[in-house]
């Protein structure tokens, strides 16, 4: 079997597009805030990422860079003057926070018109209830990832491997209001691959390296691979490629490190599944893509609601 790779790059633009079309219509200009706090690596790079994907889709953004040794009252008090201000519509905590710092409180401190990460408790809410909110990016860009690629959802079996408050738990819901029938997995579970075996729909959110393998999987699975691992190991890359893409991702360690990889072995699920995302290039991009997208629905709920 050939498996079709899920182009996230595609389907990311034309999400783009599309929104920033509908803000062309508009009397106005979105804001999204950004926080960073500290100096980590990663963070600044998806900042960067979230703020020039903004600008290209004519939504307006505000870096608030913090040192690591800010306080909670400081940061809560930002927070509440980002809630306050009338032009600003959609407000990012870029995670993780520094440990003295409680990002509960913090992700809880956010207006939930403007939470574009949908990670407030009455977002949270309201997904499970069915009722309009702001989703979680990521989530909500794998079920873009299925319906734009004509995957059928409804009647299938889903498999989440995976529980976090960001990714597994919201994306279980959001399958079931497809219609899909939804399993969650996670490190407790026993005999795992003999519940993987039986989806229809896998979607991998456990955060290790190749962790599903061809043994876990079902003739003919789709698979959203949503693990964004780091391999520094030149042996586990034969492992997970080869051919020319093997080489290339040799090469890319030797002069860069490091290169990224999923949660699904993608040599394996090559051959197993009949469609899956790659990574990078799969889901990571949606959620960016579905972070503008949301940024122009709380544009709407603020400023409609005034």
């Amino acid at each position: 079997m050939s498996a079709r790779i899920l182009d996230g790059k595609v389907i990311a633009e034309a999400i783009k597009r599309e929104v920033m079309a509908e803000i062309a219509e508009l009397c106005y200009k979105p804001c999204l805030a950004v926080i960073r706090v500290g100096d980590n690596p990663a963070s600044a790079v998806y900042v960067a990422n979230k703020i020039k994907t903004a600008e290209q889709v004519g939504i307006h953004s505000e870096h608030h860079h913090f040192p690591a040794t800010i306080s909670q009252e400081s940061l809560v008090d930002k927070i509440n003057e980002l809630n306050d201000r009338e032009d600003v519509d959609g407000i990012l905590v870029q995670l993780p926070l520094p440990t003295h710092i409680n990002e509960l409180e913090i992700l809880e401190r956010i207006d939930p018109k403007k939470d574009v990460d949908g990670f407030h408790p009455v977002n949270a809410g309201k997904l499970l209830q069915g009722n309009e909110c702001l989703s979680p990016c990521t989530p909500a860009g794998v079920i873009e990832i299925l319906k734009r690629s004509n995957i059928q959802i409804s009647s299938k079996h889903a498999v989440v491997v995976g529980r976090s408050n960001i990714v597994g738990k919201p994306m279980a819901v959001l399958l079931l209001q497809e219609n899909a029938t939804v399993t969650i997995c996670h490190s407790r579970t026993e005999n795992l691959s003999d519940i993987t075996r039986q989806a229809d729909i896998l979607v991998a959110a456990i955060g290790k390296p190749g962790f599903i393998r061809a043994r876990d999987l079902k003739d003919g699975v789709v698979i959203a691979d949503v693990g964004i691992n780091q391999i520094k190991d030149e042996a586990m890359l034969h492992e997970f490629f080869d051919g020319e893409e093997l080489r290339r991702r040799l090469e890319i360690v030797r002069k860069k490190g490091a290169t990224i990889v999923g949660d699904v072995n993608p040599k394996e699920a090559s051959y197993k599944a009949s469609a899956f995302t790659p990574v990078p290039g799969g889901v990571g991009l949606l959620t960016v893509a579905m972070l503008m997208k949301n940024t122009l629905k709380a544009s709407k709920l603020h400023r409609e609601s005034k």
